[in-house]
């Protein structure tokens, strides 16, 4: 596959800051040419490749509460004004105690001038941007989503 290898890992967090065992978390992405697998996206010019899903799902360790994937870094796709988005991924939690699914977004950390021009990401107070940024040590991205409290993930409602 083409494209930046990574591996992602996170854990969830409830308002208490105790980790949360039993979260499922989803991710929908663009390939490294920033193109979605869905009908939806037409554009020729973004390859398509062979293998390439777009999308991948993980449950929380019960003993740690720890997630991970392991992906291909996405590649920028357009925004609803024609610019260009940052790379990310689009996120959905479901946790015990939650009747709605949690929407959110991840973006890299050593992508930050294509951040700072990121329509969504834009639109998040600055104050609260760091909680939909993950940074990379060791190899790794590391994204904790946080569902109450203190340094709470910014979701969105759709």
């Amino acid at each position: 596959m083409a494209g930046e290898h990574i591996r992602i890992e996170g854990q969830v967090f409830d308002g208490d800051g105790r980790f949360v065992e039993d979260a499922l978390i989803e991710i929908w992405q663009a390939n490294a040419a920033g193109r979605y697998r869905h009908r939806a996206d037409q554009r020729l010019e973004a390859a398509l490749e062979k293998g390439f899903v777009g999308f991948g799902q993980a449950e929380t360790d019960f003993d740690t509460g720890l997630f991970w994937f392991e992906t291909i870094k996405p590649g920028r796709v357009p925004d609803p004004e024609g610019e260009w988005q940052a790379p990310h991924l689009n996120v959905v939690v479901q946790a015990r105690g939650t009747l709605q699914p949690y929407f959110t977004r991840m973006y890299f950390g050593d992508e930050e001038a294509a951040n700072q021009h990121d329509l969504i990401l834009q639109m998040v107070p600055a104050a609260r941007r760091a909680t939909l940024v993950a940074a990379k040590a060791g190899g790794k991205y590391r994204f904790d989503i946080r569902l109450q409290g203190e340094d709470e993930t910014v979701f969105f409602d759709f």
